[in-house]
C-alpha cells in the first residue's frame, strides 16, 4: 500500500503512539495480568482454592427468588457460585453494588434482550447451570440480582455481606 509522503512503518509507528496516549492504562499491564477490578471484587481465578456457595433460582407463585439470598464471606475470600435455574423462564445472576445493579435494571428495561456472560453475570436457560468464580476484596453489602424485566419486581434479589473478619 502506497501513501504519498509516508511508508507503512511510519504509518504504523503512530498509530501504536497514539493508541499509547489515548488510552495510557492499556500499557500497563501484560495480557495476563489485566483485571476487571469493581467495588465489589474481582474475578476469581478458577486454578485456585474458592469455597463453594450454591445458588437456586426459581418461581414460586408469583413470586421469583434466590435460594439462598444471603451471603456470607470474609474480604479476600474466593468464591465459586454454583448457579443453577430450577425455573420455567430464563434467569439471570448479576453481581454489584446496589447502585449498579439499579443502574443496569434501568438499562435491561430499554433493552429486554440482553444477556449475560461476563466475569460477574450470567444469563440461565431454565433448568440451566453454570458457574461463577469471584474474589471478594473489598468489604461492604453488595448484591446479586436478576435484572430481566419484571423479575427484580418479583423479589429475586439477594445480598453478600463481606466482613472484615475471618
Amino acid at each position: 500500500m502506497e501513501i504519498p509522503g509516508r511508508d507503512i512503518a511510519s504509518l504504523l509507528t503512530g498509530l501504536v503512539l497514539a493508541m499509547a496516549l489515548a488510552s495510557p492504562s492499556a500499557l500497563a499491564h501484560s495480557p495476563g495480568e489485566m483485571h476487571d477490578h469493581t467495588d465489589f471484587g474481582e474475578p476469581g481465578n478458577p486454578k485456585k482454592p474458592a469455597r463453594t456457595v450454591e445458588i437456586v433460582m426459581r418461581e414460586e407463585g408469583s413470586r421469583m427468588l434466590f435460594v439462598p439470598n444471603q451471603v456470607e464471606v470474609h474480604k479476600g475470600e474466593q468464591i465459586r457460585f454454583v448457579l443453577t435455574n430450577e425455573g420455567m423462564v430464563n434467569h439471570e445472576f448479576i453481581l454489584g453494588t446496589r447502585r449498579e445493579i439499579d443502574e443496569h435494571a434501568i438499562e435491561m428495561k430499554k433493552n429486554p434482550g440482553m444477556e449475560h456472560d461476563d466475569a460477574h453475570s450470567k444469563t440461565l436457560g431454565m433448568y440451566g447451570f453454570d458457574e461463577l468464580v469471584w474474589h471478594f476484596t473489598r468489604a461492604g453489602r453488595f448484591v446479586f440480582a436478576c435484572l430481566i424485566p419484571g423479575h427484580l419486581e418479583k423479589g429475586i434479589i439477594g445480598t453478600v455481606i463481606v466482613s472484615d473478619k475471618k
